[in-house]
């Protein structure tokens, strides 16, 4: 039976998810709402973890942490990445970090049940409906710090703060900016932040 551990954030939609895979034939071992912070030993390590990618961090971090990534490639885990529609960033950042399952949000359980099985064995799966996304990540026009930028401004931070934070002269940091704004054809920053938030860049 393939093992699996559920990463949610929403417990409603965790408990109905872990009961869907369970109806399945699947085994859950466990679930949560966040990535673990320690690294899974190889006896306890699922088969796949299935994840809401809403869960991992926006590009301009580091998708998943460091002792997640190893516990992942060490335990021989694979990534199934719960994917929404039309959130580009989402799905980038999915593949960021190593996932080689991607199912739509809005698909079918039987989508999901084939999902899981195919990627414990090793294969990939990408629903058919996704493949526009890939194409609008993979367009993604901001570069990495210029999304850092963004995702520090997106949090409320002034221009000293982001300079400060990231090591840039204020003359830089609105530099960025400007060109975050010209990139996404926002108005001004909060709208360039609006914009990247629906894509889900940050």
């Amino acid at each position: 039976m393939i093992r699996v551990t559920v990463v949610y954030e929403a417990q409603l939609l965790r408990a109905a998810l872990v009961e869907l895979l369970r109806s399945g034939g699947v085994e859950v071992v466990a679930s949560m709402s966040h990535w673990p912070q320690g690294p899974a030993s190889v006896t306890s390590a699922p088969d796949v973890y299935v994840a809401d990618a809403e869960c991992l961090a926006p590009s301009a971090a580091a998708p998943v942490p460091a002792s997640v990534s190893a516990s992942i490639v060490e335990g021989g885990s694979a990534l199934l990445a719960l994917i929404p529609a039309q959130r580009p960033g989402v799905l980038r950042r999915a593949h960021a970090a190593g996932a080689t399952g991607f199912v739509d949000k809005n698909g079918s359980k039987e989508r999901l049940l084939e999902a899981v099985h195919r990627v414990a064995r090793g294969e990939r799966f990408i629903d058919e409906t996704l493949a526009l996304g890939f194409l609008q990540a993979a367009e993604m026009p901001l570069t990495r710090r210029e999304l850092s930028v963004l995702s520090l401004a997106a949090n409320g931070a002034p221009v000293a703060e982001i300079a400060g934070a990231l090591h840039l002269s204020k003359g830089t940091v609105r530099n960025y900016m400007a060109s975050v704004i010209r990139k996404v054809g926002a108005r001004n920053r909060v709208d360039a932040i609006r914009i990247a938030q629906g894509a889900g860049w940050t």
